[in-house]
């Protein structure tokens, strides 16, 4: 069992099928539809799937899903992440959770784009995800249905 992971979130349009209770707007992204959020292993593998509306901030949705990912794999105790779950969330999930979660950072002085350590799996788990023309876009009403859809139950 992986005792590390990672932690990142996705904004994916909604079809005309998403109710309007489970979508929202995510700004950052410029995305009407929901927010998918992942937590995989040391590999890159899906560990938790968790689909809420866009408007939900990474530190809410990464909450719920670090917390499902816990019960679903104990063994992690170490979770990278960007900086959008900084803050408060790192005693949370140390506390709660009893897992230390790293906020990985771009090196001071970089301009541009520069690949992430541990960072670039999820992001790779990700891509993989949106590959699919099905999941492209989220076009399930439920966002229980759009998780098995991911996960392949």
């Amino acid at each position: 069992m992986a005792s590390a992971g990672m932690v990142d979130a996705q904004a994916v349009k909604g079809a005309d099928t998403v109710g309007t209770d489970t979508r929202g707007w995510d700004g950052g992204k410029r995305v009407n539809g929901r927010k998918r959020h992942v937590v995989t292993d040391s590999l890159g593998l899906l560990v938790v799937v968790l689909v809420t509306a866009a408007s939900v901030q990474d530190r809410d949705g990464g909450r719920l899903a670090l917390s499902r990912a816990k019960t679903v794999m104990p063994s992690m105790v170490l979770v990278w992440a960007d900086g959008g779950y900084a803050g408060r969330l790192v005693a949370w999930v140390a506390e709660h959770c009893r897992m230390t979660l790293d906020i990985v950072r771009k090196p001071k002085g970089k301009v541009g784009f520069s690949v992430l350590p541990h960072r670039w799996l999820v992001e790779r788990t990700l891509a993989w995800i949106v590959r699919c023309r099905r999941l492209d876009h989220d076009y399930e009403r439920l966002p229980a249905h759009s998780e098995a859809m991911i996960t392949g139950q």
